[in-house]
């Protein structure tokens, strides 16, 4: 049997990130992912925001050029444009991204098992006896600390007693490549009822790379049908016929807001398997760094004193009031079935007020706080959306 401090499951970008700020800190670390190369099956289209690239150093050639202009569209296609002076989002190459950050676990000391499942864990007092099976084998671990990094529908969340995800929308795209790079990078976003119910389409073009996609409550829509229309309804916008295929990505996004019970004395979660995800844009990937790196110091010192009880000091009840105004507007934008109402939502963004609000939304730094500037946060800025 082998012997970890922490083990953790699932090697995306939480994971990733995670393991490799606990073996530099010390901790001996398994991480084990069930795809045998990270850089297939991707889910995220990899937004990266201003705060995101500002906060954390990212390896050179994983990230696609700036952003700073968006085009927002009603149903019939009236748009209105929102400019930054910032370089507001950057498209990560998430597949060079992977491969960077696992190239680092390794070479810091993390053992990596690829093509590995999480079968079950059973629980003692001070640790875990965690099994998985890698390549049709079964392996058995004694682990002080498990991590549940393995996505919105968590087995490792089931499995120790913690919250689970309930309320999901389902997001699918296409990523095309141009042969010829343009200079006019740009965010579209479609508010469509019928296309996108709950949520909505877009086409993220960083000038080389072009993502394009529709998102909302899989009992509304076929995702693939969707987003067929939505290329066909866009094609005077960018016309996808012309360009290379690459792949295709989708899966489902936790927009419920942090999950309140993420940490017990056998383990935590980190990514969307918590819940970490705007559930107003479904934007998760700063959250993701933050919880991670928070998750880090607090898995690290429970391993340094021997104390699992540390482990409850992870609360989502510690984010959940950031975000209530927005899990509020996720319950209005769930009800908004008609495309009329849309229509008039979007006239009334191009107004003074809403194109403010609508800047609010696409340019503020008001993501996810990292936990030790929440009294910073809550003490100096306005709540925000």
């Amino acid at each position: 049997m082998r012997n970890y401090d922490v083990t953790i499951i699932g090697a995306g970008l939480a994971g990733l990130q995670c393991a490799r700020l606990l073996r530099a800190k010390g901790v001996t670390v398994l991480l084990a992912d069930r795809k045998a190369d990270l850089s297939n099956g991707i889910h995220t289209t990899g937004i990266f925001v201003r705060k995101t690239f500002e906060d954390f150093a990212f390896p050179a050639g994983t990230l696609g050029k700036p952003i700073s202009r968006v085009s927002l569209y009603s149903p019939n296609l009236r748009r209105s444009g929102l400019e930054s002076s910032l370089d507001e989002f950057r498209i990560g190459r998430m597949d060079v991204l992977y491969k960077s950050l696992l190239n680092d676990c390794v070479g810091s000391g993390v053992d990596f098992l690829a093509a590995t499942r999480f079968i079950s864990v059973e629980t003692y007092d001070g640790g875990s006896i965690v099994t998985l099976e890698s390549e049709g084998t079964p392996v058995r671990i004694d682990t002080k600390v498990l991590v549940g990094a393995d996505g919105a529908n968590s087995s490792v969340a089931k499995a120790i007693g913690l919250d689970q995800n309930r309320e999901l929308i389902v997001g699918f795209e296409e990523v095309y490549e141009r042969a010829k790079q343009h200079n006019d990078p740009r965010l579209h976003c479609f508010l469509d009822a019928e296309l996108a119910p709950g949520y909505l389409a877009w086409i993220a073009d960083d000038g080389h790379e072009i993502h394009v996609g529709v998102g909302g409550y899989a009992a509304h829509f076929k995702p693939r049908a969707a987003l067929k229309t939505f290329k066909n309804k866009t094609r005077n916008i960018v016309d996808c016929r012309g360009l290379t295929f690459v792949e295709s990505r989708g899966g489902q996004i936790p927009v419920g807001g942090v999950l309140k019970k993420i940490a017990n004395r056998a383990g935590l979660l980190i990514g969307d398997a918590a819940g970490a995800v705007s559930p107003l844009t479904a934007g998760g990937l700063d959250p993701c760094m933050r919880l991670s790196t928070y998750a880090a110091d607090i898995i690290a010192e429970s391993v340094r004193t021997r104390d699992p009880s540390i482990l409850l000091q992870y609360s989502g009840n510690e984010f959940r009031a950031r975000f209530v105004s927005r899990l509020w507007m996720r319950r209005a934008i769930s009800l908004l079935k008609s495309q009329t109402f849309l229509e008039l939502g979007c006239a009334l963004l191009r107004g003074r007020l809403g194109n403010r609000f609508a800047r609010h939304v696409f340019f503020g730094r008001g993501s996810f706080p990292d936990k030790r500037a929440l009294g910073t946060y809550r003490a100096n800025e306005r709540p925000t959306l």
